[in-house]
């Protein structure tokens, strides 16, 4: 087994300096789907296993190769890693390169294309219909993983609307898993875009819990949904 990096800060970032022998993906173009509607999908809605078959190709990740995503704490990372595990590619993990302490290349690296076979998981997700559907179901245990003043509905500075799906517990990208959350029934994280939730799906996963579903529109396709309902302050 060999090890891939990718680096998936902005282009920028990465051609100022990256690990060597990293090569980039770019977060929004490549890890997202760019220009659709935010009420279906949210603001960045999962790619289809083609896209994901032609970005990680392009990547030169192989079969057999173990994958390391890099990025400085925004989330995109675990992201990768989440696509990676979607499309059954579970050899991946994630670290934030502001811990890193070593040599630095600019060097643009184009790997050699390879033959990338998306075999997409049917269980890992869920749909903001199911949710709307199970609100009062205690078996479903629903983890938001934006800030607190977001979760609170005190601030909102990307969305339309404040708040948060009803029954929402909140459960930070920064900090650790709240107490009990890995013991639930059923787990659904969601967080702003879908982005930063999979840095708690990555969470859970390592504690065993493998069945964790991402719902990929959340709060920026929920809260743009009619007659959807949203929640605010302190339960």
């Amino acid at each position: 087994m060999s090890a891939v990096l990718v680096d998936v800060r902005p282009r920028q970032e990465y051609e100022t300096g990256h690990l060597p022998g990293a090569v980039h993906l770019d977060p929004e173009l490549d890890l997202s789907v760019a220009d659709l509607d935010a009420r279906d999908g949210g603001r960045h809605p999962l790619p289809d296993p083609a896209q994901l078959e032609r970005v990680f190709g392009r990547a030169g990740i192989g079969p057999s190769d173990f994958v390391l995503a890099l990025d400085n704490g925004s989330g995109w990372a675990s992201r990768c890693w989440w696509l990676l595990r979607h499309v059954g590619h579970d050899a991946a993990g994630a670290i934030d390169v502001r811990g890193y302490v070593g040599p630095l290349s600019t060097e643009i690296v184009e790997p050699d294309l390879t033959d990338f076979q998306a075999r997409p998981r049917m269980d890992d997700t869920i749909a903001a219909e199911e949710i709307l559907a199970r609100l009062d179901d205690p078996s479903l245990l629903l983890l938001d993983a934006r800030s607190r003043v977001r979760w609170l509905g005190d601030e909102e500075p990307l969305d339309p609307v404040a708040g948060r799906i009803p029954g929402a517990v909140n459960a930070p990208f920064t900090e650790p898993l709240p107490a009990g959350a890995a013991d639930a029934a059923e787990i659904v994280t969601y967080c702003g875009s879908g982005v930063t939730a999979c840095v708690v799906a990555q969470r859970l996963v390592l504690a065993g819990r493998g069945d964790v579903r991402l719902y990929p529109g959340s709060f920026s396709e929920w809260c743009r949904r009619e007659s959807y309902p949203i929640e605010k302050g302190t339960p």
